[in-house]
């Protein structure tokens, strides 16, 4: 095992022995006795969260008052800190943003609320499946979401129609047969593009190329990743640079680096998320036309395998040790209200978790994305629910990298890191 990886495992296994007596910030002062509650989230440019907490508390006068605190906005740095603050038992949060891969570990460690009580299955088949399923663990839910995210398939529907190609391609020998015809037909350098960085986003897509080749990587609390499909997913991904349909550098690319070469008209094909799509519709970032562009869920090894992607997106969490757990609850079904969905992905761009604003028509005519990748969305699946995820994460982040570098046979690379991640899962 890598001393990297090695490293990486500390963080699960010291949560739990370092969670110790403290409590946030949650109580009565201040504002005529209200409950003054502190909620943490990365930055937000579109400024909608404010206006949304400020909402809240106007509406709350008097009983409840929230404030934002801005953490950082890198994933990683976000993530460490928030761990840090809450296995010291001293956090002054009490309402946490939180992606969808830290319930199963803040949950083991008892950093966050089980919510199955206040969130009753009832209300919960109000919400997407997918990010309900990344909220439970071990039978309870700890988190409500927030908004979601998904992989897409963007491509070129005038250039696909100009070569006489009806629809996106369902397979991966389709995605590179087109992709190949199309980009040598119109004389673009690249065929597909997507994201193979060393971090969160290449895990994600080295995922969803196992997911969609019939591969895994956990069945209960045995790794399974090292399973033949696996191997074919990972050999896949790696055959996009090797048959030349993507660039060497795609091993360094992240979800904007991807989206700037197929917005200037030199890919055919991107895999990316939702939120690249509305960057078509800024002249500055785009020499293409939204209308020009086709949105697909993700192509897969054969027609028997259903296409999935994974789900993205935030929750909000109330930190176990606040005082107030019912004002923060109040905060948190508010901000998860329909109302409120509806206005963050109108004004904010953000998918909803509610299922019935999908079919609203507001949201359908001015965000075409959701229109277009529906089906995407809702057939997304959460990453391996595990309270190990962040440290299998890191091996899983390295070893894809060396896979689609061609540093390692795919193989290889996966019957090493089945050992590295079993091993993660048994000391856990």
């Amino acid at each position: 095992m890598s001393r990297r990886r090695f490293l990486g495992l500390g963080g699960a296994v010291a949560g739990a022995a370092l969670f110790g007596a403290g409590c946030g910030s949650g109580g009565s002062g201040g504002s005529g006795g209200a409950s003054q509650l502190t909620f943490s989230l990365f930055p937000d440019p579109t400024g909608t969260v404010q206006r949304l907490v400020d909402r809240f508390n106007a509406e709350h006068e008097g009983e409840i008052s929230v404030t934002l605190r801005e953490m950082p906005a890198d994933s990683g740095q976000h993530f460490d800190t928030i761990r840090t603050e809450l296995q010291s038992g001293q956090s002054e949060i009490d309402i946490i943003g939180g992606d969808v891969v830290w319930p199963a570990q803040f949950a083991a460690a008892g950093w966050i609320s089980d919510l199955s009580d206040r969130f009753p299955e009832a209300e919960r088949a109000d919400f997407l499946e997918a990010p309900v399923r990344a909220n439970t663990y071990e039978g309870s839910i700890y988190g409500v979401p927030w908004y979601t995210d998904a992989g897409l398939l963007y491509y070129r529907r005038d250039l696909l129609e100009e070569a006489g190609i009806p629809e996106a391609p369902k397979t991966y020998a389709e995605l590179k047969g087109t992709a190949r015809e199309v980009s040598r037909r119109n004389n673009l350098p690249h065929g597909f593009v997507f994201q193979g960085a060393d971090y969160e986003g290449g895990v994600v897509n080295g995922l969803e190329y196992i997911w969609n080749s019939g591969g895994d990587v956990l069945d209960g609390n045995r790794v399974v990743i090292g399973s033949p499909e696996a191997v074919s997913g990972l050999e896949t991904e790696r055959s996009m640079v090797a048959d030349g349909l993507s660039p060497r550098g795609v091993s360094q690319y992240k979800e904007q680096e991807s989206a700037t070469l197929f917005l200037r008209g030199e890919a055919v094909f991107m895999r990316n998320v939702p939120r690249m799509y509305a960057l078509a519709g800024d002249p500055n970032e785009s020499r293409i036309d939204p209308e020009q562009i086709g949105v697909s869920v993700l192509p897969v090894a054969d027609t028997s395998i259903e296409s999935t992607s994974s789900t993205g997106g935030w929750n909000m969490f109330i930190n176990a040790r606040t005082e107030d757990q019912d004002a923060a609850w109040e905060f948190i079904n508010y901000a998860t209200a329909e109302e409120q969905q509806k206005f963050r992905a109108l004004e904010g761009s953000v998918l909803p978790t509610r299922s019935a604003l999908y079919e609203d028509r507001e949201i359908r005519d001015n965000l075409a994305i959701v229109r277009l990748g529906e089906e995407a969305i809702r057939s997304s699946r959460p990453r391996p629910i595990s309270p190990y995820y962040s440290d299998m994460s890191l091996a899983m982040s390295d070893a894809f990298t060396r896979s689609l570098n061609g540093d390692a046979d795919p193989e290889q690379v996966l019957s090493e890191l089945s050992t590295d991640l079993q091993y993660i899962v048994d000391q856990g």
